[in-house]
């Protein structure tokens, strides 16, 4: 078996390690995180359900909840997922920022197409702005959270 041995002689520094950004996810924090913002989404919907700004036209057990509990419960805490490792992986405040602008304008357009589909009704006096406005909030207080419990 052949090895290669470095000279003694020889004053060549070895190559610098490329700097990797992939960085491993906290699996404590995260459940934490996904049951704040849970809890969150959930509060802010009974909020603004009860001041009748927005509404679930098709929910599950609507006897019971008057907010669609499929929405709090699971595709929130999927989409807080997304966005920590997403924000994870990111080097720099300049990509996560881009990443939040790209949120600012596609989550505002997804919520009017689910209009569409009865899935979601607005009152007549709301501007999908506010949803962007509120999306953007939302990620920046829950990315914060998760650091706060990784540190």
């Amino acid at each position: 078996m052949n090895t290669v041995k470095r000279w003694r002689d020889l004053n060549l520094q070895s190559l610098p390690k490329k700097p990797s950004y992939k960085k491993k996810i906290n699996f404590k924090a995260l459940i934490c995180t996904l049951i704040f913002s849970s809890l969150i989404g959930t509060y802010l919907d009974l909020l603004m359900v009860g001041n009748g700004f927005y509404s679930f036209p098709d929910r599950p057990f609507p006897m019971i909840f008057s907010i669609n509990i499929l929405f709090t419960l699971f595709v929130l805490p999927v989409l807080t997922t997304v966005i920590i490792y997403l924000f994870k992986q990111l080097p720099t405040l300049l990509y996560r920022g881009f990443i939040l602008i790209c949120f600012f304008f596609f989550l505002p357009i997804l919520e009017h197409f689910s209009e569409l589909f009865s899935v979601f009704t607005h009152s007549n006096d709301w501007n999908h702005l506010y949803s962007g406005f509120g999306y953007v909030i939302f990620i920046l207080i829950i990315w914060k959270f998760y650091v706060w419990l990784s540190s």
